[in-house]
């Protein structure tokens, strides 16, 4: 990799931080802008750069930096929710498959958004009925882990793979273009 790939990863993952930092207070479920940054990862940066930038930041998290919303430590990975941030990663990278696999229109970038996010939640409540029953013994029916872990978080999601297409469109010829990204 060259330097400016590696300061686009390392800005991705600081980005990513912030994000998880900013919460958006709606009703029912707030959510926070992290989703918005692992999407316009993938969109700008493309699959493998910008699943290495959500990488680097679950490492570091890992790790032991304070970069999670709740904390970070390898003990994370008994938390319910971290499915979802290898979720971030996998998603990140089919988002930037998709997104530079043809032309870039908004209509790709919102499909492209949109799949991620679908990988994302996958993970994300796969990990979640999982730890619960098995880690936690104190098993979560199907029913309710669709409406907490889905239902009621989504909605956010969706407003930010919009965002993300629309400042994605406006910002990956950009990008390609000032750090010459193939």
């Amino acid at each position: 990799m060259k330097t400016k790939d590696l300061i686009l990863i390392a800005l991705f993952a600081a980005l990513i931080t912030v994000g998880a930092y900013i919460r958006v207070p709606v009703p029912v479920c707030p959510f926070t802008l992290q989703f918005l940054f692992t999407t316009l990862a993938g969109l700008l940066l493309g699959s493998r750069k910008g699943a290495a930038a959500v990488a680097v930041y679950v490492l570091m998290g890992l790790a032991g930096l304070p970069v999670f919303m709740g904390g970070g430590g390898i003990g994370y990975v008994l938390q319910p929710t971290f499915g979802y941030l290898p979720g971030f990663v996998l998603g990140t990278f089919v988002t930037g498959h998709i997104a530079h696999k043809g032309d870039v229109t908004l209509p790709r970038l919102l499909w492209a958004g949109f799949a991620g996010l679908l990988v994302v939640y996958a993970m994300g409540m796969a990990y979640y009925w999982a730890i619960s029953r098995f880690w936690l013994k104190d098993p979560i029916g199907i029913a309710p882990l669709f409406l907490y872990c889905f239902v009621l978080a989504v909605p956010g999601d969706i407003c930010l793979c919009m965002l993300s297409a629309v400042l994605g469109k406006r910002l990956v010829l950009v990008v390609k273009q000032t750090f010459k990204i193939a």
